[in-house]
């Protein structure tokens, strides 16, 4: 008797964490698109909020994205004016990434932008369920990076 393998989304853990993900990008977008940002930019952005000036090689191991990315990444936020690369003083064939003005003048709505979804997220949680699910996603994370 051969039994029919169904799919069910919902129960799909890797399905149910892409679609969250792809929403939260969405309403991000939307929310910090008037700031002149999109939601591409901002795991760049908050490395560098939190420090100025970091290598390149940094910045890939801080959000884990292929080099090629980051590098076309790098390449609009500085045709957008939100950052400027300057070879390092050591090491000329290494590059610091630093803000610009504009980048450090839109930090704090883009942040409270991001709060706000964020909170409106929690809402669907209790403060508990908030906490568990947050531990759980970093233990996720955690074992994909082991792996």
């Amino acid at each position: 008797m051969n039994e029919t393998l169904t799919y069910n989304p919902e129960r799909s853990l890797g399905y149910m964490c892409n679609m969250v993900a792809r929403q939260f990008k969405q309403c991000l977008d939307r929310q910090i698109q008037p700031l002149g940002l999109s939601s591409g930019v901002f795991p760049v952005l908050l490395q560098l909020w939190v420090k100025d000036g970091q290598f390149q090689s940094e910045l890939l191991k801080a959000i884990k994205v292929e080099q090629p990315t980051l590098a076309n990444t790098l390449s609009r936020m500085e045709r957008d004016g939100l950052v400027r690369r300057e070879a390092d003083s050591e090491d000329r064939r290494r590059s610091r990434v630093f803000l610009t003005d504009q980048a450090r003048e839109v930090e704090q709505e883009a942040m409270a932008q991001a709060k706000e979804i964020n909170d409106r997220a929690a809402q669907a949680l209790t403060s508990e369920e908030h906490d568990t699910l947050l531990a759980l996603l970093a233990r996720l994370s955690k074992s994909f990076a082991e792996s």
